[in-house]
């Protein structure tokens, strides 16, 4: 009894092992030495490059949801999803079309990364994290357990967002029309921190080797190499020399 589906029009390289109750659609393109787990799916033109491991109940490559109340209007048809060398994928984990993954980086499990979305080499998308759609960020960050990334973010290189910190986008709380045209996402400059469970206001600048730390409320933009205190932050004093980016 055939328990997967695997399209004639894909291509798989070698030594590619696949679970049971496996979908690969049409024009999916897998290279050498590959793991799918089971139940995982796969959608239309999806690229994904040797040596990557997707494990159980992943879906990637998927297309967007438009509700009727929706700020995101029809757009152009998106790019096929790309994972590239030696990605890994966690379970049940969602990587939508539209989305590029760099070399070695990890997609923990349950973490979603939306359409339209960037993201650089040998970087950790922690569980349950979400990237929303538009944003982009760099290699070799950690964005840990549960962070949520608003839409149309940054995050350059080096960054590290702990658990649990949310970010946001809409000055007007979806309320007015004057909203439309102006969402702005935070950014991470390179080197940017992150303490668990930070919140972060919309369109605020976290500069290089700047640290927000655990529970601040991020009012305003944090300059470079500051640490940050409290609801309302609060400058509190310099990062320690030896914790900034070109001395580590």
């Amino acid at each position: 009894m055939e328990i997967n589906f695997v399209s004639p029009k894909s291509n798989l390289g070698n030594n590619v092992q696949i679970g049971k109750f496996v979908v690969i659609e049409d024009d999916v393109v897998i290279g050498d030495n590959c793991i799918i787990a089971n139940n995982v799916v796969i959608h239309n033109g999806t690229v994904i490059g040797d040596n990557v491991r997707i494990d159980d109940n992943a879906v990637i490559g998927k297309q967007p949801m438009r509700s009727v109340n929706s700020i995101f209007k029809d757009e152009n048809k998106l790019d096929a999803a790309y994972i590239s060398n030696e990605c890994l994928v966690g379970a049940g984990t969602i990587i939508y079309a539209g989305s590029k993954i760099g070399d070695k980086t990890l997609i923990a499990d349950l973490a979603v990364v939306r359409e339209n979305v960037v993201i650089g080499e040998k970087t950790i998308i922690g569980k349950g994290a979400t990237i929303e759609n538009f944003c982009k960020v760099g290699s070799n960050c950690k964005i840990q357990t549960n962070v949520y990334l608003t839409a149309y973010s940054e995050v350059e290189d080096y960054v590290f967002i702990a658990p649990c910190v949310v970010t946001s986008n809409d000055n007007y709380a979806a309320r007015s029309k004057e909203r439309f045209g102006k969402f702005k996402g935070v950014t991470v400059k390179k080197g940017g921190r992150i303490g668990a469970g930070a919140v972060i206001l919309p369109g605020k600048i976290i500069k290089e080797d700047g640290f927000a730390a655990a529970g601040s409320l991020v009012t305003k933009n944090v300059e470079k190499g500051k640490i940050v205190v409290g609801s309302p932050a609060k400058e509190f004093r310099d990062v320690p020399k030896d914790q900034l980016l070109e001395n580590q």
